[in-house]
């Protein structure tokens, strides 16, 4: 048996597979998001390693013997820091977090975005490690001092399981302290933030092994024999396994609390105009990506605002039957936005309504809008990727079917559901699998495992009235900018 854990931003879930890959139990713990601030978002590490012990006993209950390996899937970007005697010194603070405009200009400025590019692959944004960084040290200057150990979200759940401070290659390349080209830190970043490579944890390829979980953790979870523990990686790359997002040109969109368009690529590129991201992938090679910062979290804005009383499937339900044809728009920067604009300061937009619109009209507005900013990324990236005949798509909107018709139309591209759409805690199992020497690489373990249950082909009448829409969005963007301040 191996188990896929996946730190997500509102719970862990844990499943446990057999080695064909079939899911025999999932266990999800749900914690709170803090938001202290507007536009601040923050976690109690603590909340996560308890969380995903409690999860951990539930979901192995009647298995600890089988047990052989585990492996990670994590919110990425997030700053963990723990000072000499191992203590979280303040709250994480997490990938969607907004404070680090003044920060994130300060890194680009000084630093220059082509030296940036030079030595990272990216470009300084809100949401990455380093502002984060950058901010403690401006704002929480004895904070700073007292840094031992600097981590992302799910290296912190490594830590406390194996005593082992490392990291990996995809999630590293979120933190803006990589350079993704050659997989080794940037002395030119960290010589500019203030730290030192002590600080922070030996990078290693995602399906390498750690060690064993600690033999205090093994008897709480009542397992008798020792647990290899495979480090995985961020949970975009890690998605991307679980949906057999592999091979160049493949394409993975997860429609989770964001959005994001992954592109697995053979060869290392850089976007030198939208600054898409460019970061190692989990199966040795390198992916671009998108991130809409608003996905699936715009639904949930929308349904827990105007429509409480409603479940997601209902309003599905009212959404589709409402004239695909219509004049509302909405732009989803409810948390300000990454790509393709980088704009933190945009504002979430409704345009275009009259007396004669309901809620439901709405509602369809907010589902489209969503899918034109995934679209908005990826045309970006088949720039210089190429163009892909299919896409795979996972999270939590995958599993409504008008969505994933949604975006078959809009992207004018078959849409393929996998059997488990959970991508990225089967994408965890599937990496321990890999580390334990099941399966000898990657390609070969996701071809084997990763099933595909649903297609959805585009409606061709429909392509043509979303390309005029499309275009409509991309205009009102650019026209509007000038009131985002």
């Amino acid at each position: 048996m191996y188990i896929g854990i996946d730190l997500g931003t509102t719970g862990v879930k844990v499943i446990l597979v057999d080695k064909d890959g079939n899911v025999i139990n999932s266990v999800t713990e749900n914690y709170e998001l803090l938001t202290p601030k507007p536009l601040w978002t923050e976690q109690n590490p603590e909340i996560w390693y308890n969380s995903t012990l409690e999860a951990l006993k539930n979901c192995i209950r009647g298995y600890e013997e089988r047990i052989k390996a585990l492996s990670f899937s994590g919110q990425m970007h997030g700053l963990v820091i723990l000072d000499k005697d191992d203590r979280v010194i303040r709250p994480a603070i997490l990938w969607n977090d907004q404070r680090t405009i003044v920060e994130t200009n300060e890194i680009n400025n000084s630093i220059t975005v082509e030296k940036l590019i030079l030595e990272t692959g990216n470009i300084a944004l809100t949401g990455f490690t380093a502002p984060k960084i950058l901010w403690v040290k401006n704002n929480e200057f004895k904070n700073f001092k007292n840094i031992r150990k600097i981590m992302l979200p799910k290296d912190y759940l490594v830590y406390k399981l194996t005593n082992k401070f490392v990291t990996d290659v995809t999630d590293i390349s979120g933190s803006l302290l990589f350079n993704v080209e050659n997989k080794i830190y940037s002395q030119t970043i960290l010589d500019f933030l203030g730290i030192n490579i002590k600080q922070l944890p030996k990078v290693l390829e995602s399906n390498e092994v750690i060690g064993f979980i600690d033999k205090t953790i093994l008897e709480e979870l009542n397992i008798k024999n020792d647990v290899k523990v495979i480090v995985g990686g961020g949970d975009q790359a890690i998605g991307a396994i679980g949906t057999g997002t592999v091979n160049d040109g493949d394409i993975n969109i997860s429609l989770g609390t964001s959005g994001v368009v992954f592109v697995a690529s053979d060869k290392y590129s850089v976007d030198k105009k939208s600054f898409i991201h460019s970061f190692a992938h989990a199966n040795n090679k390198y992916h671009l990506m998108g991130v809409t910062l608003a996905a699936a979290g715009s639904f949930k804005w929308w349904k827990e605002s105007f429509l409480p009383n409603k479940s997601y499937n209902e309003i599905f339900d009212d959404l589709v039957k409402t004239d695909i044809d219509d004049s509302i728009y909405y732009l989803p920067y409810i948390s300000g936005e990454r790509s393709p604009i980088n704009n933190p300061l945009a504002k979430g937009t409704f345009c275009g309504f009259t007396s004669i619109h309901k809620i439901e009209n709405f509602s369809r507005a907010v589902i489209e809008g969503v899918v034109y900013s995934l679209r908005h990324c990826y045309e970006v990236i088949k720039g210089l990727n190429g163009h892909s005949n299919q896409i795979r798509i996972t999270g939590g909107g995958s599993k409504n079917d008008h969505w994933c018709q949604m975006v078959a139309d809009i992207f004018n591209i078959e849409v393929q559901k996998p059997r488990v759409t959970e991508g990225s805690s089967l994408g965890a199992a599937i990496m321990a699998m890999v580390g334990d020497g099941l399966y000898k690489n990657v390609t070969d373990a996701c071809r084997d495992i990763v099933k595909v249950e649903k297609e959805f082909i585009p409606n061709e009448k429909n392509v043509l009235i979303y390309q005029k829409k499309y275009a409509c969005y991309l205009q009102l963007y650019e026209n509007i900018k000038p009131f985002f301040t």
